[in-house]
């Protein structure tokens, strides 16, 4: 298998993963970021709306075809969707808008997709 394929499945299997967390046990979801966010309700709703999001973003990249000719596009969107979270994790941990620990996890997490999503793009016209 081809670094740019391995890179694009680890990244789907993320998502889909996170995705299906977020919609079916959002509850879970929260608790595993702090019990400030598990004890509040309202994070219950957009972490369904993210779940959904991600998880079809995932089952996306997850059935992308290197020689698909909209590879590349799926490919760059991959990164601005991560990079933004990524620094949308950075600044709500600034701002006090999330737990310590749950800007932390998603910073990083968000961050290793980032990485992912790069190595697939980068690798995307290397691997053909």
């Amino acid at each position: 298998m081809k670094l740019g394929d391995v890179t694009r499945t680890t990244l789907a299997c993320v998502r889909i993963f996170n995705g299906a967390l977020g919609l079916v046990a959002a509850d879970r979801m929260a608790k595993s970021l702090g019990d400030e966010l598990g004890d509040d309700r309202r994070f219950v709703y957009p972490a369904r709306m993210f779940g959904i999001r991600t998880l079809v973003l995932g089952v996306d990249l997850l059935m992308l075809k290197s020689d698909d000719p909209h590879a590349r596009r799926v490919l760059r969107q991959a990164v601005l969707i991560h990079a933004t979270d990524t620094a949308a994790a950075v600044y709500a941990g600034r701002r006090g808008e999330l737990p310590a620990k749950a800007a932390k996890l998603t910073t990083i997490i968000s961050a290793v997709n980032t990485g992912l999503a790069v190595v697939s793009l980068l690798s995307a016209g290397k691997d053909s």
